[in-house]
């Protein structure tokens, strides 16, 4: 096993529905007989199975949940990655995979991730919204030919990527510019909303000191609020620009769960929930997992969570590894 993560977790194969090729993924099935939580958590944009994301099993082993980190077919700099059909189809085999080892409760199958892995968390819940009790998203990306231009203006890697991932740059051809479509989050929450709880999160300070800015997370909240609870594009703007919440959209109550990355925002619409919080391109791994930890598929969304005394990680907050 890797060394950042415990050696309760396995690394395991499986065969892949869509092609027979063989897919890796951690995995930790606890002791027991009886049906146990089940958490899916998706890897970054640049990582793949192998990733130090550590805390989601440290989550697990203490809880008493079962735990995959699949490999979706890895870092996202080609066509079988980022959300494309190959890796949806491996989801579902890992899912089966999972299922075979460990008696699983259908009610309580939990997706998460951060930055590119909260991409495909949100896409999940687009893609097979049957599975999931509640997904919690982190930072994540929410348009490919926006985050190309962000990419772009701020001369990093990831435009590049993108056109690796969908063939070329926004605009190059009808056939691109649908591969964009198909893997951005507003194009597929646009069209079908998920009958059960979103928690989307973002910190402040990403799209400076991160590289999804923080508009990203608040337009995925925007597409499936209520047109009264949406964020305006001029409230948005201002976020980008000055890396602060407008006064006129009011101050969040404390969560304890966020102590190391404190509230500055927070909005409910339906059975979704945007969370803007002091930090950067962030993820909390206890107020993610807590929340998650509430939720029973076919209930309503359990948005007063309170934290564990002690908490459960020794790590509350963690920088994504992009």
């Amino acid at each position: 096993m890797f060394a950042a993560w415990p050696p309760e977790v396995e690394t395991a194969a499986f065969t892949s529905p869509a092609d027979g090729s063989e897919q890796k993924t951690l995995l930790y099935a606890p002791p027991g007989d009886d049906p146990v939580p089940l958490l899916v958590a998706f890897h970054t944009w640049s990582g793949d199975y192998r990733q130090d994301e550590s805390p989601y099993a440290e989550w697990c082993i203490a809880r008493g949940w079962a735990f995959v980190h699949p490999d979706v077919r890895g870092p996202a700099n080609r066509k079988e990655a980022a959300g494309s059909d190959l890796a949806f189809a491996d989801l579902r085999g890992v899912l089966d995979f999972a299922k075979s080892r460990r008696a699983i409760d259908p009610e309580r199958i939990y997706a998460i991730g951060v930055s590119g892995g909260g991409m495909m968390t949100l896409l999940a819940a687009t893609r097979m919204p049957e599975v999931w009790a509640a997904a919690s998203a982190w930072v994540p990306v929410n348009d490919l030919a926006t985050w190309h231009a962000d990419s772009l203006a701020r001369k990093n890697k990831y435009a590049r990527e993108i056109e690796l991932v969908c063939g070329g740059p926004p605009g190059a051809s009808a056939e691109v510019d649908a591969a964009y479509a198909s893997r951005s989050v507003i194009a597929r929450l646009s069209k079908f909303q998920p009958p059960f709880p979103l928690d989307i999160n973002t910190g402040i300070h990403d799209g400076h000191t991160g590289s999804v800015p923080v508009s990203h997370a608040i337009l995925a909240f925007n597409t499936v609020a209520a047109e009264a609870e949406r964020i305006s594009d001029t409230a948005i703007e201002a976020m980008v620009r000055d890396r602060r919440v407008p006064g006129d959209l009011g101050t969040a109550a404390a969560d304890p769960l966020y102590a190391s990355k404190p509230v500055l925002f927070r909005r409910t619409s339906g059975s979704a929930r945007l969370t803007i919080f002091d930090g950067g391109h962030d993820i909390v791994h206890e107020a993610g997992l807590t929340w998650l930890e509430a939720q029973r598929r076919g209930t309503p969304a359990a948005w007063d969570t309170k934290p564990h005394v002690p908490p459960v990680l020794k790590r509350a907050a963690a920088a994504s590894g992009k």
